[in-house]
C-alpha cells in the first residue's frame, strides 16, 4: 500500500494547496477571472464534484463521468489520460455538462469543506478498492491502474489550483 499512501497523500496535498488558494481569492471568490472563464468558487465546485465522482468510479458505482463506447476508451486513454500523466499538466479542454457548474460554494469556508470531504470520500474508496485490487474500469479510459487514476486527479486539481491563483 505504499505506493497508494503516496499518491493519496500528493492528491490531499493537491486539495490543500487549492484550499489555500480559494481562501487567497475571498474578494473576488464569485467573479470569473475572464469572460467565459469560471470564478474561484467554480473551480472549486467543479474539483469537489470530480473528486465526488472518481470516488463513486472506484467504488463501482454509477459515476456522472460519460460512458465511452468501447473503442473509444484507449483513444482517450492515449490522447488525454496517458498523455497527463506523463507531462504531469492538463492540456486545455471543455467538461462534460455534469461537471460545468454554474455555481459553487458561498465562501471559501464552505468550499474547504466541500473539497475536504470530497478527497476523504475518494480517499477511502481508493484504499479500499487497492486492498483489493490494482486496476479500476473507467467509463471514459476504460481498465487503468488505481494509482495512475489517483495521480490523474492531483494533476487535475493542482491544474485547477493554478487558475485560481492566475
Amino acid at each position: 500500500m505504499t505506493d497508494m499512501d503516496g499518491v493519496l497523500g500528493a492528491t490531499r496535498g493537491a486539495v490543500a494547496n487549492l484550499v489555500l488558494a480559494a481562501e487567497a481569492r475571498a474578494d473576488v471568490w464569485t467573479v470569473p477571472r475572464a469572460p467565459g472563464k469560471w470564478s474561484p468558487s467554480q473551480l472549486a465546485e467543479h474539483v469537489a464534484r470530480s473528486l465526488e465522482e472518481s470516488a463513486n468510479e472506484v467504488a463501482g458505482v454509477p459515476s456522472k463521468f460519460p460512458n465511452l463506447p468501447f473503442f473509444l476508451k484507449p483513444i482517450a486513454r492515449a490522447f488525454l489520460f496517458n498523455r497527463v500523466l506523463k507531462n504531469g499538466t492538463f492540456p486545455r479542454a471543455r467538461t462534460s455538462r455534469p461537471f460545468d457548474p454554474a455555481a459553487g460554494p458561498t465562501t471559501p469556508a464552505e468550499a474547504r469543506q466541500r473539497l475536504e470531504v470530497a478527497a476523504r470520500r475518494f480517499d477511502a474508496a481508493c484504499r479500499a478498492r487497492a486492498a483489493k485490487d490494482d486496476e479500476i474500469a473507467s467509463t471514459v479510459f476504460g481498465v487503468v491502474k488505481i494509482s495512475d487514476y489517483v495521480r490523474f486527479q492531483e494533476i487535475h486539481t493542482r491544474h485547477h489550483t493554478k487558475q485560481m491563483q492566475a
